[in-house]
């Protein structure tokens, strides 16, 4: 800047003054020196080439600042090199910020980087809060015209905002909560990551009904009205309580266990209620795969299909049992893990080695092809649309024919499952009565809870729980990973296969006392090799 000029802020309206005379435009910028002119431009002007000067940098930044201070989002665009793009954000900005008393004060350039910063006033509602932040532009040469100009992006307008975002104040969404476990220990997304979109949809659902107050918040905002991130609080939310039926020791245990296996997920329930008490995740997505996941099975379905060949009389825990290594159904074989056989032994036996001939060999003798999807849904609840006090899926069984139906019965095919609803099914296995999982006590917002037309029939209940017992046990498939917990255990391994994928989903369902859960990890091979250990670990936190 020539010898003599001074820079000032009046008003709030950020001035450049040289030699007396307001800088009021880029204009004037014709004949101050600086560049070298190679071309005439289109309009007759010259055209300047080679790199941006300091003076062109700080002249143009000054004029920039102080268009922006003044409000003149027009003006600040023109010292731009995307005009359009910058008019519409710096208006947005102007409007939607609630800003009043902008000062703009550029710091010491580094080449073409001015730092600067910006300090005002946001308001809203009866609130004014002072709002002081930093940022930075750069000066380029204009393609077309060769005047400097400055390199557009969000991040000008703030350093936290990228392309596509905007800022805005805003009290709306949902208030924040204070999530408790059964006790009343606080969850927090930093100490149990996997609750994380729970937390976030019982904010959604609860938030009023707690008592909650929403904030006044400066955020920065995506395409769709999303807030990303808060910048500046105005007034802070009222957090309301809102009491879940999950434990804070289990649910830490289950974190714990599934940061061992990439691509895992567990549930724990209480079999005597229903009661949630743990949800974890460990995925790249983030997604909660453990409640609103759709997968097969594996052979932790056959603890329902076991319980439908029982109910029927078509197999007794200490029966003898056909078990061949291979076994056609319409056209479609199947054959037991590494092709074992079991001659002569009971069907205990066969479910505890999970020998999957021993289930098909029976579908004709049923003569029902709907019979498991029934018996799906009218005593373990699968379908029933669950209310569970944030967003679940319950599972499905299609009702099939020919090879999809014998390959449903040991969780292939078309039966679709996730953690929770396996940790269900091992949980009514484990009384012989459907409770339907829950997470917020029905009574916070009187919805109405899943009922089944019947209980698991006695005498199949009872042999049921003793062949997951035996499979938890001595040369059950699930015995070395339940080795290390106590009490009344039971335990179902499964492998499920998927297609295009080298190594199948490792799935293990299990129950300890009053406590059930279930695991998959995916493309882990064996159940008992990593959901195995997952669950054991999570059953053991009891």
């Amino acid at each position: 800047m020539r010898s003599g000029a001074k820079v000032a802020v009046v008003g709030g309206v950020f001035a450049v003054v040289a030699g007396g005379v307001g800088y009021a435009g880029y204009n004037l910028w014709e004949g101050m020196t600086g560049g070298t002119t190679t071309t005439v431009s289109a309009e007759g002007t010259p055209r300047r080439t080679g790199p941006v000067t300091a003076e062109e940098t700080r002249t143009t930044a000054e004029g920039f600042l102080a268009a922006w201070a003044a409000g003149d989002a027009a003006k600040a665009a023109g010292f731009t090199d995307d005009p359009s793009t910058a008019h519409s954000a710096l208006s947005a900005h102007l409007t939607n910020t609630h800003i009043e008393g902008v000062k703009t004060v550029p710091g010491t350039p580094t080449g073409t980087t001015v730092p600067f910063t910006v300090s005002a006033l946001v308001s809203y509602d009866g609130d004014r809060v002072p709002w002081t932040y930093t940022s930075r532009l750069t000066v380029v040469r204009g393609l077309s015209t060769g005047q400097p100009r400055v390199d557009w992006s969000q991040s000008v307008l703030h350093p936290e905002l990228k392309d596509g975002q905007s800022l805005k104040v805003t009290s709306g969404g949902a208030p924040a909560i204070r999530a408790v476990d059964r006790e009343g220990t606080e969850l927090t997304a930093e100490r149990y990551p996997s609750l994380r979109p729970v937390l976030d949809e019982l904010r959604k659902r609860y938030g009023a009904e707690a008592g909650s107050t929403p904030g006044v918040e400066l955020v920065a905002m995506s395409e769709g009205d999303t807030p990303d991130r808060t910048l500046l609080t105005l007034r802070k939310g009222k957090a309301g309580e809102v009491r879940t039926t999950l434990d804070a020791g289990v649910q830490a245990a289950a974190e714990k266990a599934v940061r061992r296996y990439p691509e895992s997920s567990v549930v724990a329930i209480k079999p005597s209620t229903g009661e949630v008490r743990a949800v974890a995740n460990n995925r790249k997505d983030g997604w909660n795969a453990a409640f609103l996941g759709k997968q097969a099975p594996g052979s932790t379905m056959k603890i329902v299909t076991a319980s439908l060949l029982l109910e029927k009389g078509l197999v007794a825990a200490d029966r003898v049992a056909e078990c061949p290594a291979e076994a056609m159904y319409h056209g479609t074989r199947f054959r037991n893990l590494d092709g074992f056989r079991l001659d002569g032994q009971t069907f205990r036996q066969s479910f505890a080695r999970s020998c999957n001939t021993a289930f098909v060999k029976l579908i004709d003798d049923v003569d029902d092809d709907s019979a498991l999807g029934t018996q799906a849904r009218d005593v373990f609840g699968i379908g029933l649309e669950w209310k569970t006090g944030v967003p679940t899926w319950d599972g499905s069984v299609p009702a099939e024919t020919g090879g999809v139906a014998a390959a449903q019965y040991i969780g292939q095919g078309t039966v679709q499952m996730n953690a929770l609803t396996m940790a269900s099914v091992t949980a009514t296995a484990k009384t012989g009565v459907f409770r339907q999982p829950i997470v917020v006590p029905a009574s916070l917002d009187d919805r109405e809870i899943a009922r089944t037309p019947r209980a698991l029939d006695g005498s199949a209940a009872r042999q049921l729980r003793d062949m997951m017992r035996a499979t938890a046990r001595g040369s059950g498939t699930g015995a070395a990973a339940m080795a290390g917990v106590g009490g009344d255990k039971g335990a179902k391994t499964g492998s499920a296969e998927v297609d295009l994928q080298g190594q199948a989903n490792s799935w293990f369902a299990a129950f300890a006392d009053d406590l059930a859960a279930a695991a998959v990890v995916q493309a882990a091979g064996h159940g008992g090799d990593a959901a195995g250990p997952l669950v054991a670990s999570v059953l053991k936190a009891r």
